[in-house]
């Protein structure tokens, strides 16, 4: 829980902000590389803290056609090789409570996914955890149930919106 709270306050404390960016879903280790090379680079270039975010598993695709990614294990393998290349903090999403364990050994910050910050055991599991947890959309009391879980590490981000995919 001690380098999640530092982190925590780092990211709290950056001026005038942090980046959290990443592609969508691992597409491929040489492609997570590239893209984590390319956005370090930039984020460096102009005095951002960065946090790698990607997502081992898109269980939200708007069609089921779309590619979900390379699955937990894998995934979690390719983005601990990156944090470790290149000594960033990695972000990742879960979906369900029984990954929130192996991603915390791996991801110093565990996103809830928008349409899942309501639900309860989502909102513990990686609380308990102790690592930072940012919920992508606010729910009534889902920030408070995470502190009540005992991680006060809790951040809070907008999604934004969208008229709907390939149709804009």
């Amino acid at each position: 829980m001690e380098s999640s709270a530092l982190l925590f306050n780092q990211l709290k404390a950056a001026d005038p902000f942090f980046l959290l960016a990443g592609p969508n879903v691992i597409e491929s280790e040489e492609h997570i590389f590239r893209m984590a090379k390319h956005i370090k680079t930039i984020a460096s270039k102009v005095g951002l803290p960065l946090v790698f975010k990607s997502s081992f598993v898109k269980a939200n695709r708007t069609s089921s056609k779309s590619f979900w990614g390379p699955g937990m294990v894998e995934g979690l393998k390719i983005l601990e090789e990156v944090k470790l290349a290149y000594d960033i903090p990695i972000a990742t999403d879960v979906h369900e409570t029984i990954q929130c364990e192996a991603v915390g050994r791996v991801a110093d910050i565990i996103q809830i996914p928008a349409f899942l910050c309501c639900q309860t055991d989502l909102l513990v599991a990686p609380a308990k955890t102790g690592k930072l947890s940012i919920l992508r959309k606010v729910m009534v009391n889902s920030a408070e149930k995470i502190r009540l879980a005992g991680n006060p590490n809790v951040m809070v981000c907008e999604r934004g919106t969208m008229f709907g995919y390939s149709k804009l």
